[in-house]
């Protein structure tokens, strides 16, 4: 899976889940983050903005 923001691929715990989150945009699709470009934002309005 790739990340909306940066579109590097996002890493995988050994259970198959994201090193990252899942944001719900306004039309309430989810949209994967990897923890980088997680981490450079301090809210979801800021991730929401990035989101290509």
């Amino acid at each position: 899976m790739k990340c909306e923001i940066c579109s590097k691929g996002i890493a995988e715990t050994f259970l198959g889940k994201l090193k990252g989150a899942y944001v719900k945009d306004v039309k309430g699709k989810l949209r994967a983050v990897c923890f980088e470009c997680q981490s450079k934002s301090r809210d979801k309005q800021s991730l929401l903005q990035q989101i290509k």
